[in-house]
């Protein structure tokens, strides 16, 4: 299998050089820009882009609804927690007049 060129930057650029050369001959226009112009509307990113025509609307509270939510949601029981594994307790032996004889570990 063949491997694939990859083309180099100088054959990008001329690719490049290329189309913007079609683009201008079939009467495209390109104008230049400063070096360091900025995009912004007057310093300042232009927030009404996304403009709708009609006004914001105020919400208003359903209390009837909110109330069926919260209801719903304190009657889901409470996830049964598993029983963990009992570990193994230290228990001391005593001798009959109090004093620790010695220690073993007892399980559960």
């Amino acid at each position: 299998m063949p491997m694939i060129k990859r083309p180099t930057k100088s054959d990008l650029r001329h690719e490049m050089e290329k189309q913007m050369a079609d683009y201008l001959q079939k009467g495209g226009h390109i104008t230049s820009v400063e070096q360091g112009a900025s995009g912004l509307n007057n310093g300042t990113y232009n927030k009404h882009q996304f403009s709708i025509s009609q006004p914001k609307q105020t919400r208003t509270a359903v209390p009837e609804v909110l109330v069926a939510i919260d209801s719903r949601r304190r009657q889901s029981p409470a996830p049964a927690q598993k029983p963990r594994p009992r570990a193994p307790r230290r228990q001391v032996i005593y001798d009959d007049f109090g004093e620790p004889l010695r220690v073993v570990w007892v399980d559960n």
